[in-house]
């Protein structure tokens, strides 16, 4: 853009990609990633710190710096709600959600289905969506917002950013699972929460703190902007621009919907999206699944500072290209007409920051796009390998099942690049408002399904699979019609010619319709088709997780993750390697090749342990098991009420 990066600043991102490359090849040669639960649930040994410092830096990604600052340069407090109303969630996920998950022994939210509802068809439907999202709405997100800001900033080839970028990030999900996802992303989260910090700091110092803040941001629009406010009107900063709750009708971001539309994705994102739910999943413990979901939600309290207030000072400072209203002035600054806020972020870190602060910065918002793009690929794969190839491949081994799922990570990781021609040709301000929209579209009946799930033991089958055919129907039609039109440039005085329900109502409105449609859908089918058996609803409920019997299984209901494995003795054995061939010399090239392979695709040569039916059913309890420490989990519920407590201040101060 304006400054050229200095030998300091790629010194230190070359240092950043180095240790994030060590901390994941290390934690790669951990024990037990040879097997289902060692790589997709870090074998259930995962403490609260890394969990909780996991699960905020998956969602913390590059369209965060992007979208969330650049939104707020355009429209002030209001986008706070969607940090701030994930608190909630979180403790949610840690007391509410995540014991039920637990207690019915599920590996991911599709399998969860399947033991709750029965039937093939809804697992394999979920397990498809998720992909089809993932691919179309999270990884391209990632893809797109980090490619167009290293392009922006270090003036490299598009393609060579994404090339970098994804196949540092593939080498230590590929090889080392959750485990090494989990302990890169901790140490990621410091140098988010670090660099993050340095901006906000630096940025309120250079416009006279808060106050001076306030102050200008309210005049922080362009020279033709000022002088003419009446055709520029959407040039101007909003005047409810220090106010989260907006108008009904007229606001950005209109309450009913922040508080009723927004719950449903707020409840899919957190609570039912297979990137978050499986951190919790991996915690050694009830009391450390809570407490990480708790240190999550803490963490999220600090995004209005760290994103929120520098892309409204960004706007300040350069109000000429950040607040541009005339499509043509927008154009040249950014090619794009419809504004220029998306480079909020990244126009401070340019301009504001010192060098070796500057490569700092740049090493977080790295950070912050390869988090999450391993959370996804994992979470990608642990879908494709325990839902889908599953069920094509019902004895599928140990070892199948673990090529399988670093095998899905490199077909994405082409999908991506793949993807990546037709986001250059989409305008980024508009494809960042559809990525948002995009959910309430598609995942609003989904959770409604959990929530009748979890709570209404009548639903059957039958009203949730076409509850959610009528949801896809609904919310297609609605996408179809946002996608068809698209509203006004500012500044160029055209009139808006899309239809009443798109013009007319939010996308988050929309999902508070949508919820209801889904729902009254799903009940009264649900009452017209015959209940599942009470004995096939254990542990599968919130209102029967602590039922000692496990859920029944039907003869096509074969328990996942099911291997190639004879019974031996009454018990279970891993088929051993043939000991009549004979082994390489220990030096030689073949040995060292059948390491890297080996390490690669989590196999081992070792001979697998018997395990006894005794011993199987204990690891099934200790798997399943909803115990923790009382007195810890005490200070975990006070922990969680006082930090719901200062949110509801928060939201009610900047309200």
């Amino acid at each position: 853009m304006v400054e050229a990066l200095r030998w300091e600043d790629y010194l230190t991102i070359a240092l950043y990609f180095v240790v994030v490359l060590i901390v994941g090849i290390v934690s790669s040669c951990r024990p037990n990633k040879d097997s289902a639960s060692g790589y997709f649930l870090a074998g259930k040994h995962m403490t609260w710190i890394p969990i909780g410092a996991s699960i905020y830096a998956s969602n913390i990604g590059a369209p965060m710096f992007i979208g969330l600052a650049g939104t707020a340069a355009a429209m002030g407090y209001s986008v706070a709600i969607y940090e701030w109303h994930s608190i909630y969630f979180l403790i949610l996920l840690g007391w509410v959600f995540v014991p039920v998950y637990v207690a019915c022994g599920a590996y991911t939210m599709p399998e969860y289905l399947k033991k709750r509802l029965g039937g093939r068809r809804i697992r394999l439907y979920s397990s498809i969506l998720s992909l089809v999202e993932y691919i179309l709405h999270n990884i391209s997100a990632e893809v797109y917002s980090g490619a167009i800001f290293m392009q922006q900033l270090l003036g490299w080839n598009i393609y060579l950013c994404v090339g970098i970028i994804l196949a540092v990030t593939a080498l230590y999900t590929i090889a080392g699972g959750l485990a090494s996802v989990i302990y890169t992303d901790t140490l990621q989260a410091v140098i988010l929460i670090i660099g993050a910090t340095v901006v906000t700091v630096m940025s309120l110092t250079e416009v006279g703190g808060w106050s001076g803040m306030e102050t200008r941001f309210m005049t922080a629009a362009t020279n033709y902007t000022l002088a003419n406010q009446t055709f520029y009107q959407c040039g101007m900063p909003r005047q409810d621009s220090f106010h989260i709750w907006r108008s009904p009708t007229t606001g950005d971001i209109p309450w009913p919907g922040a508080v009723f539309g927004l719950t449903t994705l707020g409840l899919f994102t957190w609570c039912q999206d297979q990137v978050i739910v499986q951190r919790c999943l991996s915690a050694k413990n009830l009391g450390h699944a809570k407490a990480g979901s708790v240190l999550a939600a803490f963490l999220k309290l600090f995004g209005f500072l760290l994103f929120i207030i520098p892309g409204m000072i960004s706007r300040i400072l350069y109000k000429d290209d950040i607040a541009c209203a005339s499509p043509e002035a927008c154009d040249r600054f950014c090619q794009n007409k419809a504004g220029c806020s998306n480079l909020a972020y990244p126009l401070l870190v340019l301009r504001l920051l010192p060098a070796g602060v500057r490569g700092l910065m740049l090493a977080a918002l790295l950070a912050a796009l390869m988090s999450s793009l391993t959370s996804i690929f994992n979470s990608a794969s642990s879908i494709v390998t325990l839902d889908i190839w599953t069920q094509i491949r019902r004895k599928a081994s140990e070892r199948e099942l673990m090529v399988v799922g670093r095998l899905t990570i490199l077909v994405l990781i082409g999908v991506s690049i793949l993807w990546l021609p037709i986001l250059q040709q989409s305008q980024g301000g508009i494809l960042w408002f559809y990525l948002q929209a995009v959910k309430s579209y598609l995942v609003v009946p989904w959770c409604m399904l959990f929530l009748l799930a979890f709570f209404w033991r009548r639903l059957t089958e039958q009203g949730a699979f076409w509850g959610l055919m009528v949801g896809l129907v609904v919310g297609l039609i609605r996408m179809g019609l946002d996608f068809s039109q698209r509203a006004p440039y500012c500044g160029s005085g055209e009139i808006d010619k899309r239809f009443a329900i798109v013009a007319k109502v939010d996308f988050l409105h929309f999902a508070i319709i949508l919820a209801g449609i889904s729902t009254i859908a799903m009940v009264a089918i649900s009452m017209f088709t015959t209940p599942r058996p009470e004995n096939k609803l254990y542990r599968v409920t919130w209102w029967t997780r602590h039922a000692v019997p496990e859920p029944e299984l039907t003869d096509d209901e074969d328990e996942a993750h099911t291997t190639q494995t004879e019974p031996a003795k009454n018990g279970m054995q891993i088929e051993e390697p043939n000991q009549s061939i004979a082994a390489p010399p220990r030096y030689s090239w073949a040995n060292f090749k059948r390491f890297l392979s080996n390490w690669l695709c989590g196999l081992s040569d070792a001979p697998a342990k018997y395990i006894s039916p005794e011993e199987k059913a204990e690891i099934r309890r200790k798997m399943t098991s909803l115990e923790h420490n009382s007195k810890w989990g005490k200070v975990l519920n006070v922990s969680a009420i006082a930090l719901a407590t200062l949110t509801a201040f928060l939201l009610g101060y900047f309200g």
